[in-house]
């Protein structure tokens, strides 16, 4: 991660200076991840079960928002290897993402702090090799045609 992305990783609410990002509503965390991507939607209905207090939204990368976002945090949207987890206007990104939103919800998403036990560079390692090969290995999915009412209330489109 380079040194300006890094800065604005930890910068709260460092979007809302930026003029391309949508201005939206941010007082709730918000997952931006891939929409098409199957092992992503299973992680957004995961975060749908696990989210008992029904407080986090999920912004899928293929909207303006979601598409903004990536870029205002230096990542690209036509290679959506990573996603973000935005807590307090702090963006968490990759695997730390998943432990960050995992300890919110507790319960059974605490198991994801396991990830911790692996040091930084092993699990960068690792998440960017299965998020390279996230479609070869788990396929396509349609994260916003599941036909949850509920789920499709978290949606920002």
């Amino acid at each position: 991660m380079d040194v300006q992305r890094d800065r604005s990783m930890s910068k709260p609410f460092s979007f809302r200076d930026d003029p391309q990002v949508p201005t939206f509503d941010d007082g709730s965390p918000l997952a931006v991840m891939d929409a098409e991507c199957a092992i992503c939607s299973w992680g957004a209905r995961m975060i749908h079960r696990l989210d008992r207090g029904q407080s986090v939204r999920i912004c899928p990368i293929q909207t303006p928002l979601g598409t903004a976002l990536l870029r205002h945090y230096g990542l690209q949207p036509t290679d959506p290897s990573s996603w973000l987890f935005i807590d307090a206007g702090v963006a968490h990104q990759d695997f730390e993402a998943v432990v960050h939103a995992a300890r919110q919800f507790g319960g059974w998403g605490r198991l994801a702090t396991v990830l911790l036990l692996l040091p930084r560079p092993m699990r960068d390692w690792l998440y960017r090799r299965l998020a390279r090969n996230r479609y070869a290995l788990f396929g396509r999915g349609d994260m916003c045609a599941l036909p949850d009412p509920d789920f499709q209330k978290r949606l920002l489109r």
